[in-house]
């Protein structure tokens, strides 16, 4: 399947590694409360568009602390695969969970970006899978961990693509009214300054009422 080919909903898997505390404390590279609000924008946009959606966690109770509760609130019905190795790609029920899906593309997310990224990442692309890095939705340990990481994977083939990227290319067309008004919801709460232009948008040309989804886009 070739990288040129968008992502849409029936040809890709959304991967959360190890977005737990410890890991989080960790992170330097981007405003943390940032990198959350991302990681949430991507879960929603994987539920939404009911995206098979693989959640991982490393040593839970010794170290890295649970998975965050916002992120397990979006998937309410699904256990973290629990690992002990950094490396995702040598859990052999990560590996089974990916193989299960069906699907060739992984769209990732990690904390740390030179660790729980990259390794999974390299790994995958060697056994003939698609990597999309979520960039703004994983976090390394200095901009230079980071920088270094992405450039990692992206010399090896792995695709750069952010949150909002995401969420938009499985959306792309407006006149899917079945995922419309979920999207606009999202891209309201989580998009910032795009988000503002929306609201704008509804209340002040569409006329829409202050705080509620109204006109057409």
């Amino acid at each position: 399947m070739s990288k040129l080919e968008l992502l849409n909903p029936q040809n890709s898997t959304v991967i959360f590694i190890d977005h737990q505390p410890q890991m989080t404390f960790g992170v330097a590279n981007i405003d943390r409360q940032t990198l959350f609000n991302n990681v949430l924008l991507l879960a929603k946009a994987a539920k939404i568009f009911k995206v098979p959606t693989i959640l991982t966690t490393v040593e839970t109770k010794s170290f890295s602390g649970n998975m965050w509760p916002q992120l397990l609130d979006i998937f309410p019905d699904q256990e973290p695969i629990e690992r002990t190795s950094m490396n995702s790609w040598e859990d052999a029920s990560f590996v089974a969970a990916v193989q299960n899906t069906g699907r060739k593309k992984l769209v990732i997310a990690a904390l740390w970006t030179e660790v729980c990224l990259a390794f999974p990442a390299l790994e995958a692309m060697k056994a003939g899978y698609e990597v999309y890095a979520v960039e703004d939705a994983s976090g390394g340990t200095s901009v230079a961990a980071h920088n270094a990481a992405m450039r990692r994977v992206e010399q090896a083939g792995a695709v750069p693509v952010t949150a909002l990227q995401v969420i938009l290319e499985y959306q792309r067309d407006w006149a899917r009214k079945d995922t419309y008004n979920a999207v606009i919801a999202v891209v309201k709460e989580h998009c910032g300054a795009y988000g503002q232009g929306v609201e704008y948008a509804y209340t002040m040309v569409h006329g829409a009422p202050p705080g509620r989804s109204g006109a057409a886009h």
